[in-house]
């Protein structure tokens, strides 16, 4: 299987395991596609994003090989009491967040480091405004040398 798949098989696998403020299964997605009286549910989407090939300094060396994927958390709320419903989406963001931060992935026979966790923005206010989903991507890069 391909490097960037076991690394987001390995990020689904990490999140299924921990238990964290709102209940949720993460599972790997190509396309996470959902119809919007879907989204009353809340979709944790684990999504290959970016893979970057850097050459070796100098004529030794392994190239690097830096993977992006995305953690998407998507909910619809309650146009009624949007901090209530809200606030504790973005508490999972941050949970969510602080848990892959910093750890390094088994993917496959390899040991893929994490470099960097991003998540700008926050959320999208376009889907917030027109459909009342909150909808916020964290970005994770992890690198491998190969």
């Amino acid at each position: 299987m391909a490097v960037i798949l076991d690394i987001a098989d390995a990020i689904v696998a990490d999140l299924n395991a921990q238990t964290f403020g709102l209940p949720f299964t993460a599972a790997r997605y190509y396309l996470p596609k959902f119809q919007l009286e879907d989204m009353d549910t809340l979709h944790v989407s684990v999504v290959p994003k970016e893979v970057e090939i850097i050459p070796a300094e100098g004529t030794r060396g392994a190239p690097q090989y830096d993977y992006l994927v995305d953690v998407g958390i998507q909910k619809r709320f309650d146009a009624d009491d949007d901090n209530a419903d809200i606030d504790p989406l973005a508490d999972l963001v941050e949970e969510i967040a602080d848990r892959l931060t910093g750890r390094n992935l088994v993917a496959g026979a390899e040991t893929a480091l994490w470099i960097t966790t991003g998540n700008s923005p926050i959320y999208a206010p376009e889907a917030m405004s027109q459909d009342r989903m909150f909808t916020s991507v964290l970005t994770l890069s992890y690198r491998l040398w190969r």
